[in-house]
């Protein structure tokens, strides 16, 4: 699935859009202990209810792909008769209606959910009638398929917090009542998957609210999936490998770290400028990429090779996208340094403007006084005109008993005496 198709579906989830025909759920206790079922028509709820179950419904298909929401397909073996793939195709096509089947799925989902506390399990079911689009995108008023689907939402009840509260009826202040309170989904999935704006039933979309916990045993137990890396999770292996090989606390400390991220930045722009699409931007990024990009910014090549090598074995599964490595504070930290850079090479080129405008005047005056002097008394005077760093290599030397200036020439500097360039 892509950004479209996660989108496309929620947008009808609005109180004129939205055609859920069933809710179902169950509330469970610290015990794992179901306390209560519910079953509804959705489009009956009341109308507080049914905007606090569309918010949680949006929510579950909310995030960005990658990282709070991973696309799994079924091993093969999920797929036949009593596979778990199988299991979810039979609950779909019940349209939520089988109670054992709805059961099952509840037991399931506690078996292997590892959560601390209480939580809400619930179930939406919705027909969606596609309507076929032009190649502009334009809709035609003809059906195209018809997807049905469920939508699961795995939400955490907790007790609301201790406060004070004003009582009308007894014109009181007094201490408030605590609450179990519905929160927004920690975990959730949809299937089948909506993929090209069609179903397929071989995929299914999770949902986890944080990228850094995904819940691997629930992904294993419930779908028969091996769990991937979130982008979070791929960007500290990262980072963390920079850490172990360069010794630093934080890579964020370490200038080549820096400059790898400014490079990767570069390699991204230049591969999908901003007009692209962004649903095309996905580039791979392969250990030989990281090796050259390593080369590029100077790491020495025992560091760069033991960088390759630990960034091969940890990604042996799947490499990651390389926007996924994108560090943003990095990237900021590097834009800052070289705003930094850039300010000193400044101020040098200013300082050298002034010294050698400072020189121009001196040799000037020197020029003017030998003018004068010779005017005078006929004395001449011999004026060197040349770099402050050059006029440092001067020397007097006595040869012959006569004093000589001393004045080392390299291949790639010319000399000029009274206006008449001369070769030595």
């Amino acid at each position: 699935m892509n950004k479209k198709d996660i989108l496309e579906l929620k947008k009808r989830f609005t109180k004129n859009g939205c055609s859920f025909t069933r809710l179902c759920g169950c509330y469970v206790d610290s015990e794992k202990t179901i306390v209560l079922r519910l079953s509804e028509t959705f489009l009956n709820l009341a109308e507080e209810e049914f905007h606090k179950y569309l918010d949680i419904a949006k929510k579950t298909l909310s995030g960005s792909l990658g990282n709070h929401l991973l696309e799994f397909q079924f091993p093969l073996e999920e797929e036949f008769s009593d596979g778990r793939q199988q299991f979810l195709l039979g609950l779909k096509e019940s349209q939520l209606k089988n109670e054992d089947l709805l059961e099952r799925f509840y037991e399931q989902i506690i078996e292997h959910y590892d959560f601390v506390g209480n939580y809400l399990i619930l179930v939406f079911y919705d027909v969606y009638d596609v309507m076929k689009k032009t190649s502009d995108l334009q809709k035609l008023d003809e059906s195209e398929e018809v997807f049905s689907y469920f939508l699961c939402a795995i939400c955490p009840v907790t007790l609301s917090k201790p406060a004070l509260g004003y009582y009308a009826e007894e014109n009181r202040i007094g201490a408030r009542i605590r609450d179990w309170i519905v929160g927004v989904p920690e975990t959730g999935f949809l299937f089948p998957a909506f993929t090209d704006r069609s179903s397929d039933i071989h995929s299914v979309l999770y949902y986890n609210k944080n990228p850094k916990e995904t819940h691997h045993e629930f992904i294993k137990g419930f779908f028969g999936c091996q769990p991937i890396a979130t982008a979070t999770e791929q960007k500290e292996t990262f980072q963390t490998i920079f850490q172990e090989t360069l010794g630093t606390e934080k890579a964020t400390d370490n200038l080549y770290f820096l400059e790898f991220q400014q490079n990767l930045n570069q390699l991204l722009e230049e591969q999908f400028p901003e007009e692209e699409n962004e649903n095309t931007k996905s580039l791979v990024l392969t250990p030989s990429s990281v090796q050259n990009i390593l080369e590029e910014i100077g790491v020495p090549e025992e560091f760069s090779k033991q960088i390759e090598h630990s960034y091969t074995e940890e990604f042996s599964q799947a490499l990651p996208k390389a926007e996924h490595l994108l560090d943003s504070k990095a990237l900021a930290i590097q834009e800052q340094k070289q705003k930094e850079i850039n300010l000193i090479q400044q101020v040098e080129a200013l300082t050298h403007q002034v010294e050698e405008q400072k020189f121009q005047i001196e040799t000037a005056k020197a020029e003017a006084a030998a003018a004068l002097d010779f005017e005078q008394d006929g004395t001449e005077t011999i004026i060197l005109k040349t770099t402050p760093e050059k006029a440092q290599q001067v020397t007097v030397q006595i040869i012959n008993g006569q004093k000589y200036l001393v004045i080392p020439i390299s291949e790639d500097e010319t000399t000029n005496i009274n206006g008449i360039q001369k070769e030595f």
